[in-house]
C-alpha cells in the first residue's frame, strides 16, 4: 500500500482527498520508482482543485514532476537504485502522477538525476527551475547575452519567474522583474533583480508597437502581458513564452515582428526530447546552489498538498513548494 493525492469527478466536479492506494492499481510501465519528492506547480493546482481541464483520465494522481529511486525496472537504461527525475508527458493528466509515494512510467519519460544534485534540490528546481531553464536556453541560441541589455522576467514570484530571475542574474544578465505582489520586492532584489515593477503596467491592453524597454525577456503569463511584452522589446530582441498564468489569448500584431524582426520563441517542457532535458538539467546542477534552492523554496508534507492547491489557485504562494510524500 501506499499514499497518494487521489482525483476523482462526480456530479459536483473534482474531489481532492489523500488516499491509501495498492501498488497493483499503478500503471503497468516499464520503471516503479519510489518517490522521495514532488511539487505543486500551477497545472497541478488546477488539476486539484477542478479550476480547469487538466485531467484527461480519471481517476488520477496529479503531479507532473517527481524525483526518486527505481525500485523495479524492465528496461535496461535503468537498474534499482538508480536516481531519477522526470517532468512532463503527460503525468498528472492522461498518467498517474508524481504527488505519491510511488509511482509507474514509461522508462522514456525519465532521466538519471545530474550529479551534484539530491533528489530534494531536483524537486526544489523542479518543472519550474527546467522550464526556466530551457527558456534562459532558448534566449541564448537566439544570440541574446548579457550585453544585449535588459532582460524581462513576468510572474516573477512565481516559481518559473523566480528561478529565471536568479539564473539570469547569476549569468550576468540585468534582469527586469514584473510582479503583481510588488510589496515583495526585497526578495526579488534578493534573487538578484536589477529593478521591480508592477505587473498592471503590462496586464491591460495597449498599442501594438510600445517604446523599446528590453533586449529580451522570459514570459509566464501571456494574454495582454505577452502582447504588451512583444511591443515594447528592442529591436532583433527574442520573447520566451512558457506560461499562460493570465490567459490562452495572444492580442497582439504582427508589427513588432515585422518592424522590429523580434521573434518569439515557444517553450515546451512537457514533451521535450531527451537530449534537450538531459542539457537543461545538465546546466542546472551546475548552476543552482544551496542558497538559491533555500531562496526559492519550502518543504510541505503530502496532506498540506490540498490546501496548498487552493492556496496557489488564489495567487498566495511565491516561490517553489517542494513536497515529501513520505510526510503524511
Amino acid at each position: 500500500m501506499f499514499k497518494a493525492i487521489f482525483l476523482e469527478r462526480d456530479g459536483t466536479g473534482t474531489q481532492a482527498r489523500v488516499a491509501d492506494l495498492d501498488e497493483a492499481q499503478l500503471p503497468d510501465c516499464e520503471v516503479t520508482v519510489k518517490i522521495d519528492y514532488s511539487t505543486i506547480n500551477y497545472k497541478d493546482g488546477l488539476a486539484i482543485t477542478g479550476k480547469a481541464p487538466v485531467v484527461r483520465h480519471w481517476p488520477m494522481v496529479p503531479g507532473i514532476d517527481f524525483s526518486g529511486c527505481v525500485l523495479k525496472s524492465r528496461d535496461p537504461r535503468f537498474s534499482p537504485g538508480d536516481m531519477v527525475v522526470l517532468n512532463g508527458w503527460g503525468v498528472g493528466e492522461t498518467h498517474w502522477g508524481g504527488l505519491a509515494q510511488l509511482a509507474s512510467v514509461p522508462a522514456d519519460y525519465l532521466i538519471k538525476l545530474p550529479d551534484g544534485l539530491s533528489s530534494r534540490d531536483a524537486m526544489a528546481i523542479g518543472t519550474a527551475g527546467y522550464t526556466a531553464m530551457l527558456a534562459i536556453q532558448a534566449l541564448e541560441r537566439a544570440g541574446v547575452t548579457p550585453e544585449s541589455g535588459d532582460v524581462l522576467v513576468t510572474g516573477a514570484n512565481g516559481g518559473v519567474g523566480s528561478f529565471a530571475v536568479a539564473l539570469l542574474a547569476k549569468r550576468k544578465y540585468r534582469v527586469i522583474a514584473s510582479t503583481g505582489r510588488p510589496q515583495e520586492s526585497e526578495r526579488l532584489f534578493a534573487l538578484g533583480a536589477a529593478q521591480v515593477i508592477d505587473r498592471k503596467t503590462l496586464s491591460e491592453a495597449g498599442k501594438p508597437l510600445q517604446k523599446e524597454r528590453w533586449a529580451a525577456a522570459i514570459d509566464s503569463v501571456g494574454s495582454y502581458t505577452l502582447a504588451n511584452v512583444c511591443a515594447s522589446v528592442k529591436y532583433g530582441g527574442v520573447v520566451a513564452a512558457c506560461g499562460l498564468a493570465q490567459g490562452m489569448d495572444f492580442p497582439a500584431t504582427v508589427a513588432p515582428f515585422i518592424l522590429r524582426g523580434i521573434t518569439l520563441a515557444g517553450i515546451d517542457s512537457v514533451m521535450a526530447p531527451l537530449l534537450t532535458r538531459q542539457a537543461a538539467w545538465a546546466a542546472l546542477a551546475l548552476e543552482v546552489d544551496a542558497g538559491m534552492i533555500s531562496a526559492i523554496s519550502h518543504e510541505i508534507s503530502l496532506s498540506d498538498v490540498i490546501p496548498m492547491a487552493h492556496a496557489l489557485m488564489e495567487g498566495e504562494v511565491k516561490g517553489r513548494i517542494v513536497v515529501n510524500p513520505n510526510l503524511v
